[in-house]
């Protein structure tokens, strides 16, 4: 079977809602896994400009599958030693929870593959 490499990625403005309020960052940060094809998400890379810690969601049908937390003016590169896979027909979506009315601009570069 052949495998085709994925990416999320770019660079957005947000205002933080609440630590417990977790909002799409972005409508171009979503993907819907085709029937019949298996995704795995292999590494994260995050950038925060703002001055509070931020935690980038990957989520899989609006339900959180990993956490990413960012320091205040930080990055982070997280190369994902258990992979999971996800099934065909569901959505991929990256999510931001940041402190109320925190402003700022994350870069986000999700890699992932499907087969």
């Amino acid at each position: 079977m052949i495998a085709k490499n994925l990416f999320l990625q770019g660079i957005y403005h947000f205002e933080g809602t609440g630590l417990d309020k977790p909002v799409p960052i972005h409508s171009e940060l979503s993907h819907f896994v085709p029937d019949g094809v298996v995704n795995q998400t292999l590494y994260f890379r995050g950038g925060n400009s703002s001055p509070e810690l931020i935690t980038v969601v990957l989520m899989r049908d609006r339900i959180p599958m990993r956490y990413f937390p960012i320091g205040a003016k930080g990055d982070v590169h997280v190369p994902l030693r258990v992979v999971e896979d996800t099934e065909g027909g569901s959505v991929i979506e990256l999510f931001i929870v940041a402190p109320t009315g925190v402003r700022g601009t994350v870069v986000v570069d999700l890699g992932m593959v499907e087969h």
